[in-house]
């Protein structure tokens, strides 16, 4: 599962103009109400795992995946991810700096030096786990959502006939849509008929709009997406196939072990659920920080 990108969602039946500028120029035009930024104090012991020489740490990131990273209207990139990022950069006693860089290059990137780590949406999987390590921070799945102006409730696990819209090329399209699309035909039922978009957001206007009975996409996409929908949106059934997000770094580096440490830290005072809460993030939150899926305290 290779998570990627929501930004916003427009349509002219939203009350919402922030969500009408977000949609039509891939940005998001402002922060959460009520976001701050913490910046927990440096912790020595902590920042003693290890040595960056240069003192900042560099994180790949491919924005829009809201509300994991996204732009603001000034260029900034924003998101639950570099919050946290940034917050256990600062337990290292370490600055933190994104960049953006094509998905795809993330992880070569890491390889080659270039970037400390990368935080952009991965899911840990076994695969990517053979040349990296993920310090997770969350369990997140599959949701589904539908107009809240719909008079019957979509059931995502009988789909047949229904109209839906997906990011293109995610695990809501290949693992979860198309698949029941297949059963509903091999069982002589009429075939999902699929809207797949090139970002999260189109795929959300589509439901929102009424052009889909329902959108499929990562939990925390679609939770995002129903926030800020003006209520024009509300989630359908409850998440399926969780998986772990994490950080990747380079396997057996020493950023794994210090940032599982800062992690750890942020779980302990609480500032880890703070942050996650302030993008509306309150589901699949870990209790102990784990690198590969293995608790490390």
């Amino acid at each position: 599962m290779s998570a990627k990108k929501i930004t916003a969602l427009a349509t002219t039946v939203l009350a919402s103009g922030a969500l009408l500028s977000a949609c039509v120029t891939n940005t998001e035009p402002a922060l959460p109400d009520g976001w701050e930024e913490i910046t927990p104090e440096r912790v020595d012991e902590i920042a003693a795992l290890v040595d960056d020489a240069d003192g900042v740490l560099t994180a790949g990131t491919n924005p829009p995946f809201a509300p994991f990273e996204l732009k603001s209207d000034s260029g900034q990139i924003v998101g639950v991810e570099m919050d946290l990022a940034r917050a256990m950069a600062s337990v290292m006693g370490l600055k933190f700096r994104p960049v953006e860089q094509d998905f795809a290059m993330i992880l070569p990137s890491i390889q080659g030096g270039q970037l400390d780590i990368g935080v952009s949406g991965f899911t840990d999987t076994e695969e990517r786990r053979e040349n990296f390590d993920f310090v997770n921070y969350l369990y997140a799945g599959i949701q589904w959502a539908q107009p809240t102006s719909t008079s019957e409730q979509v059931d995502p696990a009988n789909p047949c006939g229904l109209t839906v819209a997906v990011q293109r090329t995610t695990v809501s399209e290949t693992d979860d849509v198309r698949p029941k699309s297949q059963a509903c035909v091999d069982n002589g039922e009429e075939e999902i008929e699929i809207l797949s978009y090139d970002t999260s957001d189109n795929a959300a206007i589509a439901a929102l709009t009424g052009r889909a009975d329902a959108f499929s996409a990562d939990s925390p996409v679609t939770a995002y997406a129903v926030n800020r929908s003006d209520d024009k949106l509300e989630l359908i059934g409850d998440m399926f196939e969780a998986a772990p997000y994490g950080m990747a770094v380079n396997k057996d580096s020493d950023y794994g072990p210090a940032m599982a440490a800062a992690l750890q830290h942020l779980i302990e005072t609480g500032d880890y659920a703070r942050i996650l809460a302030q993008w509306g993030i309150e589901d699949g939150l870990i209790d102990v920080a784990m690198i590969n899926e293995r608790p490390q305290f």
